[in-house]
């Protein structure tokens, strides 16, 4: 099969996931008939809003007129506001995306936070994810966001792996699969359109597309029994668009394209076998695709970007997402037209699909949103207690030393607390001083707590064992360090000298280890005895967690990865 594999795209518009009707049709058709070329061109690409000024939006404007624009995290007042400015200035209605991943804290700051991908995993409750979705697409619509770039329905097979992690809804595929369909049918029932990630599917590799082009290294009958079935369900549950990344998948391209040299694979996004063949063909996905982000080096490695540009296009991608420059990522893409890359057969394709989910949406009939209504919706009661519900149900208890839970005042009162928490990682989007946050909330417990700090020594005069053994009731451990883009691994550092904080007393004295962000430390604490992962670090998450460790909660969650990293020792 073909990228040409309906010809006539309009008319594949009447069916499923568009279900256009005659006059959606018609408007798509006359639209696309008014544009010009360099129009069209503008149609292809999805932005990103910096600063929410109408200086920078006209700056924008000057060059051409994408057909979209993704939000990052604004007020609700910035991005209701953008939203009337964008439909002040321009005709055709723009779609509106965020990171709707983990909740509308995605796109605005006072959204609710539902939880974290993998914490709604660990609830092992699909109504779980379908309140994410319910979430995102209410709170999304009311500041006007019409697309969601999620849900991730990559699956977590490497522990190594540095972006899948808490992104992810596990490693077990069939629970990713029935997650993701949960959250499409909610977010979309919004007018939201979801965006299924990151195709052909991220989480076998344990490097980063933003660093290089990563790989999915199933076979062909694996990838069908896994990725392949989440995909399908996706797609069959409605699913509007698909999100294509920077990774390559040599089993399938190579089953397509018999003759295709190892050197000549490309990454799903530059790749007309992955996106056609497999994608719309076997898959029979009828609806928008856009790549990642275009900035990622994933994508920019692989060949000169001038070629790159218009390639994704031309290999079927409808929309590119992200520039590294507008005006010239939009001179390359005029260029690949004028050249031929870009059939004009392709470039009317891919601009109908977007006219089209524009269409599907009711972009041209959507009231514009009102700051009052916004607050009425962004960061309900019910939201919240959704997101309450979710870490009280997530947190797990993934192993225990009989008779060290739970932490009481009357048991441990005095208590060495002991925080790992890296610059780096704050950096990187991790919620600066959680680990604090847990201390303080300790301490009004009533627990006497010191919090462990390195001393300056030489190699023989170490600390005396006296100094803990003795002193010390317990030892709590907490760590406050996750997976981000850009990062090749995040692993424990022990502070210096000679691993100054290393769990040396598992054996003398009782002793806890909490991860609050990545649910993949145990590979570096192996014989800690009582382990707990809690996903992520929102409020509801950290207040949850000291229910917990002091009795009055029961723990609740199910691992949804494999927390021993595959390591027998991790089991101990």
């Amino acid at each position: 099969m073909s990228i040409e594999l309906y010809p006539d795209v309009l008319e594949s518009m009447r069916r499923p996931p568009f279900n256009l009707t005659d006059d959606d049709v018609a408007w798509v058709s006359s639209t696309l008939a008014g544009l010009s070329t360099k129009d069209k061109v503008g149609q292809l690409f999805c932005g990103i809003a910096t600063g929410f000024s109408e200086e920078a939006l006209d700056a924008t404007l000057s060059i051409c007129t994408p057909g979209g624009v993704m939000y990052r995290p604004c007020t609700t007042e910035e991005a209701v506001s953008y939203t009337n400015l964008l439909r002040e200035k321009v005709e055709i209605p723009m779609l509106i995306a965020a990171n709707l991943e983990k909740g509308a804290s995605g796109i605005v700051r006072e959204g609710t936070f539902l939880g974290s991908p993998l914490s709604v995993a660990a609830t092992d409750d699909v109504s779980m994810a379908a309140k994410l979705g319910e979430v995102c697409g209410s709170e999304g619509a009311a500041v006007g966001a019409n697309w969601a770039f999620a849900p991730i329905i990559d699956i977590d097979y490497n522990f190594r792996n540095p972006i899948t992690n808490i992104r992810t809804f596990g490693s077990d595929p069939e629970r990713v699969r029935d997650m993701g369909v949960a959250y499409v049918k909610a977010v979309q029932s919004h007018g939201v359109a979801a965006s299924i990630k990151h195709f052909p599917g991220d989480g076998c590799d344990e490097r980063d597309q933003h660093l290089v082009t990563s790989i999915n290294d199933k076979s062909v009958e694996e990838w069908d029994a896994t990725y392949g079935q989440a995909y399908r369900a996706g797609i069959d549950a409605g699913a509007l668009t698909v999100m294509v990344g920077h990774i390559m998948q040599p089993a399938y391209s190579k089953a397509l394209r018999p003759d295709l040299a190892d050197a000549d694979i490309l990454p799903a996004s530059l790749a007309p076998e992955l996106m056609g063949d497999l994608l719309r063909g076997k898959l029979g996905f009828n609806g928008l695709v856009v790549t990642d982000a275009t900035t990622m080096a994933g994508f920019t490695i692989p060949m000169p970007r001038s070629r790159a540009v218009p390639t994704a296009i031309a290999a079927g991608a409808d929309v590119f997402l992200f520039t590294r420059n507008l005006a010239e990522d939009f001179g390359f893409m005029m260029e690949g037209v004028e050249d031929g890359t870009i059939s004009p057969q392709r470039l009317d394709a891919a601009v109908a699909r977007v006219l089209g989910l524009k269409a599907a949406l009711t972009l041209n009939e959507r009231p514009a949103p009102t700051l009052e209504a916004a607050q009425a919706v962004v960061g309900s009661a019910e939201h919240q207690e959704w997101s309450k519900e979710c870490a009280d149900e997530a947190i797990t208890l993934v192993k225990e030393e009989p008779g060290v839970l739970p932490l009481t005042p009357a048991k441990y009162r005095k208590v060495l607390f002991v925080p790992i928490e890296s610059e780096q990682g704050v950096a990187y989007g991790v919620r600066a001083g959680a680990c604090d946050i847990i201390r303080t909330k300790l301490e009004a417990e009533g627990f006497d707590i010191d919090v462990f700090k390195a001393r300056n020594f030489f190699e023989g005069e170490v600390d005396r064992t006296s100094d803990f053994i003795g002193v010390y009731d317990a030892i709590v451990y907490v760590a406050n360090l996750s997976t981000k883009s850009n990062q090749t691994t995040v692993r424990i550092e022990w502070a210096q000298p000679m691993g100054a904080n290393c769990p040396h007393y598992l054996a003398s004295i009782p002793t806890v280890f909490v991860s609050i962000e990545n649910p993949y430390h145990l590979i570096d604490i192996p014989r800690v005895k009582t382990f707990i992962n809690t996903y992520n670090s929102n409020d509801n998450v950290l207040d949850a967690l000291v229910e917990k460790l002091l009795g009055r909660s029961e723990f609740k969650g199910t691992s949804p990865v494999d927390a021993f990293c595959g390591r027998w020792d991790t089991r101990l």
